[in-house]
């Protein structure tokens, strides 16, 4: 199911900036959505934790680990701001990054894609392994929370929401591609 924040058009794109951005959740499918999306329209996927992973040489984990949650929001901060700059394809954000003011503030005017997703699929695609620094103590519960307290900002942000509980990649790039020709969102 495909939503909208507003009954109008999303944002109006500037010519500079990405095409799509892809927030949601940890196991909402923001890289494998991303990429399929990316593909569909013949665009870049850029992957703002896979890009601090290659930069840092380290997994965010190990960043979490070594040099705490602070460091990595700073680093996450920079990177979606470069990537919200620099690229004009797709872009697909860590779950947490929207919490961050700076962040949020710097969404606004791009066409962004809450990617929704319930417990079960989330943990089915994610098995909330110990690689997810912020779900690893009580995963299920952790997740819960975690959704809860993000859930108003996720949709605050969105132009678009698309519940990806049950569907396959394809089936939801399929919506997404649909709602963006429909009201004319980013070249469409």
């Amino acid at each position: 199911m495909v939503t909208t924040r507003r009954a109008s058009a999303p944002h109006p794109r500037s010519t500079d900036g990405p095409r799509v951005v892809l927030v949601g959740p940890p196991g909402a499918g923001k890289s494998t959505v991303g990429a399929a999306l990316a593909t569909r329209l013949g665009a870049e996927l850029h992957d703002t934790d896979a890009a601090i992973e290659a930069a840092q040489g380290r997994s965010i984990s190990d960043i979490f680990v070594d040099d705490g949650e602070p460091v990595f929001r700073a680093l996450e901060r920079a990177e979606v701001a470069r990537a919200l700059a620099e690229h004009t394809g797709v872009v697909a954000v860590g779950g947490g990054a929207v919490m961050d003011p700076a962040t949020e503030a710097a969404l606004d005017g791009h066409t962004v894609v809450f990617l929704d997703v319930a417990i079960a699929d989330a943990s089915k695609r994610i098995g909330f392994d110990r690689s997810r620094p912020l779900l690893s103590v009580n995963p299920r519960a952790s997740w819960v929370a975690m959704m809860n307290a993000r859930r108003a900002t996720y949709e605050r942000v969105a132009t678009l929401r698309v519940d990806t509980a049950g569907r396959t990649p394809e089936d939801v790039v399929d919506e997404i591609v649909a709602r963006l020709e429909a009201t004319g969102g980013p070249d469409a």
